[in-house]
């Protein structure tokens, strides 16, 4: 069996885990560390600097010298033999102890782009059989490609290039801000005023703004490496002491840090901010990266405050809200993508908590959003007012706390009540529906529908055409509230459907 793994993902947790389970439960296993010395973002820790003394140490120079110089008296085929030779032996020279110390037989470091030698080493390690074997591979990301090799992110995640010049394609100039470049702005204009104020990222500072924050207070910036288990005990430590720590993590990443976020953070009730990064879909960064399920996993915490913003604006009065917050944890979520280009106030005012709005009255359905859906609820609400149906629109700002008064308001004063979220089903709609039946207010024969991403993991597309296919753009919220009032109720009361 052979593993490949990067030397940005050792700093994960399952990385040690499988090695100290590898030694124990097999011999047959070949490990190809490959070390490019860049993850996503350059990689940070002590396993990169140790990795680093390993390739750069004087071990591994003296060693490549002595070979050299000695070779070259050999006839050209012994040259050839003892090339390779070093190439596997000097792992024994240079130490690599602490994988030897997990039970590892540890060869390296290769020269990775070194075919030859390469696929000796890696013959020879398949033939040893009594303990694992890791391979200490040496690359350059992008070699090969000189516009890659001489850029600072190596072309990771690129648009469209031309693959002669390197350039790329410039972007469209974006008519708002991105919510991500909202979110970092936003957070150094309250750090200005808040020395306590601390950001955290996992190994994101690009993807998450981050880096922005990191270049007024590079002091207060803390990039833990591909760890988000850490970073979450590492903010729940930080809250404990007094500071006020932001975790700006991708939704989707989150889900790998939710123990700590249960047992570090909730159950002490300590004030970490938990910014979520690309909630809801994500386009070109398909599945793997979509936002689904934080609003379930997240609201389902008791003391959790959890915050969805319907745009750019909102967001920075949801940012200001959780600074203020300092006895629980909060959370806020927040889309890929650009804003909708309304005005963000200056110094943003910190919402009440547990309180939505009202932004449309109407009489015949309510439309009751949470996130940034609540643009294309108002579309469907025009939508509906040319079939003769009146529909009120609000915004929930909370999926926790819920605003309860404002529901049983919509609920009674409504033949119908659609949710609508950028979430899986078991989120926003459902803790309504809860909290529906818990005051009786289903009792009287409301209709309810909850608009949720559909129950399977959406293809990558442009973002607009996915919550299409989900029926979350301004059509299928208008299908969703014909579909609960119903033909009949329709014709009775002369709308059209």
């Amino acid at each position: 069996m052979v593993a490949v793994i990067g030397d940005g993902s050792m700093s994960a947790g399952m990385a040690y885990e499988a090695m100290n389970n590898a030694a124990e439960t097999t011999g047959q296993l070949t490990v190809i560390l490959n070390d490019n010395d860049m993850s996503i973002a350059p990689p940070v820790g002590g396993m990169s600097a140790y990795m680093a003394r390993l390739v750069s140490g004087g071990g591994y120079r003296s060693i490549r010298n002595i070979g050299k110089a000695v070779s070259k008296v050999f006839p050209k085929p012994m040259q050839e033999a003892a090339r390779k030779a070093e190439e596997f032996a000097r792992g024994m020279v240079t130490g690599g102890t602490f994988f030897e110390e997990l039970g590892f037989y540890y060869v390296g470091p290769i020269d990775g782009h070194d075919m030859d030698a390469l696929v000796h080493v890696l013959h020879n390690a398949r033939a040893i059989t009594d303990k694992p074997v890791l391979v200490h591979v040496v690359t350059q990301k992008g070699k090969g490609y000189g516009p890659a090799e001489n850029a600072a992110d190596k072309h990771h995640a690129v648009v469209k290039f031309d693959v002669v010049t390197g350039q790329q394609a410039k972007p469209t100039q974006a008519a708002a801000p991105s919510y991500t470049r909202v979110f970092a702005q936003e957070l150094i204009k309250r750090a200005e005023l808040d020395d306590k104020i601390v950001a955290i990222t996992a190994a994101m500072p690009s993807g998450t703004g981050l880096d922005l924050f990191e270049q007024r207070f590079p002091e207060r910036t803390f990039d833990v490496g591909i760890a988000e288990q850490h970073a979450v005990t590492f903010a729940a430590g930080l809250a404990a002491d007094g500071m006020k720590p932001f975790a700006a993590i991708y939704s989707t990443f989150l889900q790998r840090g939710y123990d700590q976020v249960v047992h570090d953070v909730a159950i002490q009730r300590l004030p970490v901010r938990f910014a979520m990064d690309r909630a809801g879909l994500v386009g070109a960064d398909g599945p793997t990266h979509a936002g689904s399920f934080d609003i379930g996993f997240m609201g389902a915490l008791p003391g959790m405050i959890l915050m969805g913003p319907a745009d750019e604006a909102e967001l920075a009065h949801a940012i200001a809200t959780a600074v203020e917050i300092d006895d629980r944890p909060s959370a806020f979520r927040y889309p890929r993508g650009e804003g909708t280009g309304v005005t963000i106030p200056e110094l943003a005012a910190p919402y009440e908590i547990g309180r939505g709005r009202i932004v449309r009255e109407g009489t015949a359905v309510a439309i009751l959003s949470f996130g940034t859906r609540l643009s294309e609820a108002l579309k469907a609400a025009d939508m509906l007012a040319a079939r003769g149906l009146s529909a009120t629109v609000a915004d929930a700002r909370f999926a926790k706390p819920l605003d309860v008064e404002m529901i049983l308001r919509l609920a009674r004063d409504h033949e119908a009540l659609i949710t609508v979220e950028e979430g899986a089903v078991g989120g926003f709609g459902s803790f309504v529906l809860q909290t529906l039946a818990e005051h009786g207010a289903l009792d009287r024969g409301l209709k309810v529908r909850s608009l949720v991403l559909p129950d399977v993991f959406q293809d990558q597309d442009k973002p607009e055409i996915m919550y299409a296919q989900a029926g979350l753009d301004a059509e299928g919220i208008v299908r969703g509230a014909l579909a609960a009032l119903g033909a009949d109720n329709i014709a009775a009361k002369g709308w059209r459907a």
